[in-house]
């Protein structure tokens, strides 16, 4: 494991911290100098269990750019270890797969952003700068309480604990960042550009397939026999959190 000093910039503490974790050195070495120039401070893992050793170590990184294929484990092994654990630091994963079962697979081991190689350094700026801010609009807000609610729904943002009346609902975290999104605007539609905006970020331009699976998928898991619909469908428009029937 190797950790990269940084020239120039401002003060670490003040600098973002980024573990990228892949096993080709040409690549890893262009990346480190591209983003010691943005200001992050870069610390390099060569495979997967440097890379969860960095991950343990303190100061812990705000972002994590990581490969899916690597020498000892996959990118989907690291990131699922990363969310077993509760961490949240955002992910960006690396990879040359680009089929939506794929993105899929990634997003559901709890990848935030998928970026497909090859790639131009200015995307991947731009992905990173905008899953930072992300993650932070993610983060409860000082104006509103840690328990969102809808119904019998409850969302605790404190410790991601999700429940429709008495039962417990495990979500992803991709889907969990949905549900968030949703339900701090209930009985307002939101675009589909919105929610791809507000969940996979505004770099996104992907297949907005993703989207239709991830609704699918909450629709499940917080649907309850004989209780009130929450997830509509406005048609030609987007979704909306609305505890009341709606013509869908």
């Amino acid at each position: 494991m190797e950790k990269a000093t940084t020239v120039g910039m401002a003060p670490e503490a003040e600098q973002l911290r980024l573990l990228l974790v892949d096993d080709e050195p040409k690549l890893t070495e262009f990346l480190r100098m591209e983003l010691e120039v943005e200001g992050y401070a870069v610390e390099i893992a060569h495979d997967g269990a440097s890379g969860l050793i960095a991950l343990r170590g303190e100061p812990a990184p705000d972002l994590v750019l990581l490969d899916w294929n690597l020498p000892d484990f996959t990118g989907l092994d690291i990131c699922r270890r990363i969310r077993s654990t509760g961490m949240t630091v955002p992910v960006l994963m690396l990879t040359g797969y680009d089929e939506v079962k794929d993105k899929v697979e990634a997003l559901d081991a709890g990848v935030d952003d998928y970026l497909v190689k090859p790639f131009s350094i200015e995307e991947l700026l731009a992905r990173l700068r905008a899953l930072q801010r992300r993650s932070n609009a993610l983060q409860p807000q000082a104006s509103e309480p840690d328990v969102l609610s809808i119904g019998d729904l409850e969302l605790n943002q404190a410790n991601h604990d999700v429940r429709r009346g008495s039962r417990s609902i495990q979500l992803s975290n991709k889907e969990y960042q949905l549900l968030v999104f949703l339900m701090r605007s209930p009985n307002k539609v939101q675009s589909r550009l919105e929610i791809l905006h507000g969940v996979w970020g505004e770099s996104f331009y992907g297949d907005d397939n993703l989207l239709d699976v991830y609704i699918r998928y909450l629709r499940q898991k917080v649907a309850t026999p004989e209780a009130p619909k929450l997830i509509h469908t406005v048609r030609g428009v987007g979704f909306m959190m609305r505890l009341e029937e709606a013509q869908t």
